[in-house]
């Protein structure tokens, strides 16, 4: 090998794949630490050496959008040129399928907490939080957790609250619902199906749903079913399946999800107050 100019056939391969491929992220892991396994399975199999910090330049590849470490399902990968497209492409609704409990909260609105409060739920029925769900459809106002990715001055607000830091809870913001159901009731346990758009948060969702019932409540699971034309049951591949095969025969499959969402380019028309969407 001249220099790491020599490439191998599986290294040729793995360097010349290109697009959006979605792969099933397990519970535990950051969302980052699976890309980062991902990458040096695909190198290794590629023969490909990597001295210490470099592997980041060595393949492109990244992903269209975090899932928290507890949670599981679908994590979009961008590979080659596709870690350009991750934004358009995700511009659509992500599904979820999220376990609450109630009767407990705690300080992360997640199983990951410490429990901050316990209150009694034995006078809520089925129909109680059916009702409550219809407030939390359509355009509502949410306030993001405090245990979150969001930042201030640059530092991730889960890292300051984890230093003991006093932080200040980001204002509430708009976002989208498109469709919420309930799918079971064993209390204290309760499973719901979300549609929603970007910047949700469903441990919000479960805490609100709780506040509103005048109990509490916790999420306990989340699994992230869809996110844009992805799915979980029908491309995510599982960590035996992330070979260099594997993968280049998955973005073939997916090349035929992308044209279907429209680009997100807008065109110049001779009207300013209409937008036209391009289709490529």
């Amino acid at each position: 090998e001249a220099g790491g100019v020599v490439l191998g056939k599986s290294a040729e391969k793995l360097f010349s794949l290109s697009g959006l491929f979605a792969v099933y992220k397990p519970k535990g892991p950051t969302s980052a630490g699976v890309l980062n396994l991902l990458k040096e399975r695909l190198l290794a199999e590629a023969g490909v050496q990597t001295n210490g910090n470099k592997r980041n330049q060595v393949l492109k590849i990244g992903h269209g959008g975090t899932l928290d470490s507890a949670a599981a399902g679908v994590l979009v990968v961008g590979i080659g040129k596709g870690t350009k497209m991750l934004r358009t492409m995700l511009a659509g609704s992500k599904k979820y399928t999220a376990i609450g409990l109630l009767g407990k909260a705690t300080d992360t609105l997640d199983a990951t907490g410490k429990v901050t409060e316990e209150k009694p739920y034995d006078q809520i029925t089925k129909g109680d939080l059916e009702n409550v769900l219809q407030k939390f459809t359509g355009d509502i106002m949410q306030v993001p957790p405090l245990y979150s990715a969001l930042k201030k001055d640059g530092e991730r607000l889960s890292t300051l609250m984890k230093r003991g830091e006093a932080v200040e809870p980001k204002p509430a913001r708009p976002v989208r619902v498109y469709s919420l159901s309930l799918q079971q009731f064993q209390p204290p346990l309760f499973t719901l199906d979300v549609e929603c758009g970007g910047g949700f948060y469903v441990r919000s969702l479960v805490s609100d749903i709780g506040k509103e019932l005048s109990t509490c409540a916790t999420m306990q699971e989340l699994t992230r079913t869809k996110h844009g034309p992805f799915t979980l049951e029908e491309h995510a591949l599982y960590e035996d399946k992330w070979t260099i095969d594997e993968i280049a025969r998955s973005l073939e499959h997916c090349t035929s999800l992308l044209p279907a969402e429209p680009s997100h380019k807008k065109l110049k028309t001779e009207h300013p107050g209409e937008t036209a969407v391009s289709c490529e």
